[in-house]
């Protein structure tokens, strides 16, 4: 199985403390929360995953501003609490933060479903994507991708097994979810899109090329 680009690069605010998620063959993995300001001046809180070897540099503690580089990851929660997809970041570096925040995502992988386009409304149009990028071992991370206005519109132009690059950031936005006679506030995560480039279009128009 081919792999897909899959990169992300973080510039904020360390949100929590880091706690202890798991450890894999010897290596210890943490969590913890970053905030990344937006223009509007609302910020995105993004899960980090740590993985940390012994001997390693500490933890970043609460308040530091860093830079994140790493791969955005997906699962399924079988648990049947929170969120049924969860969304984390898995870190390649993290190191003290110089400059503006910047939340900064390239992706290339294929359209698993067809798009959903809807409305919002004030009359906004917004496309829903749902992005396969493979990684190694035959695995495969499923990310949510929403776009607006005329670029949602070409969106919904798409199909399922396009293959696509596209940019944009990693955002956050809580809702409520209703359970039984319960409401919770839950969080939920996808890549807001700037911009987006069809792959199989291109290999269209080098095929119409003459010889």
């Amino acid at each position: 199985m081919e792999q897909k680009e899959n990169r992300v690069v973080l510039r904020g605010t360390v949100a929590g403390a880091a706690e202890f998620s798991h450890r894999v063959h010897g290596i210890d993995f943490y969590r913890f929360p970053l905030s990344v300001p937006r223009l509007s001046g609302r910020e995105d809180l993004v899960n980090i995953l740590l993985p940390l070897s012994p001997g390693e540099d500490p933890l970043p503690g609460p308040g530091e501003y860093v830079e994140v580089t790493g791969q955005i990851r997906s699962y399924n929660n079988r648990s049947g609490v929170g969120n049924r997809l969860v969304i984390t970041v898995l870190t390649r570096s993290v190191v003290p933060g110089e400059g503006d925040p910047c939340n900064q995502v390239s992706l290339t992988g294929t359209l698993c479903k067809d798009p959903v386009l809807r409305r919002t409304p004030l009359g906004r149009d917004i496309c829903d994507l749902l992005l396969a990028v493979n990684r190694k071992y035959r695995r495969a991370d499923y990310l949510p991708c929403i776009a607006w206005g005329s670029l949602a519109l070409a969106c919904a132009q798409l199909r399922t097994g396009d293959s696509l690059r596209l940019e944009g950031r990693l955002q956050s936005r809580t809702y409520l979810k209703t359970i039984g006679d319960q409401t919770q506030e839950r969080t939920a995560f996808e890549i807001s899109v700037s911009a987006l480039e069809s792959l199989d279009q291109d290999e269209d128009e080098e095929d119409d090329e003459p010889l």
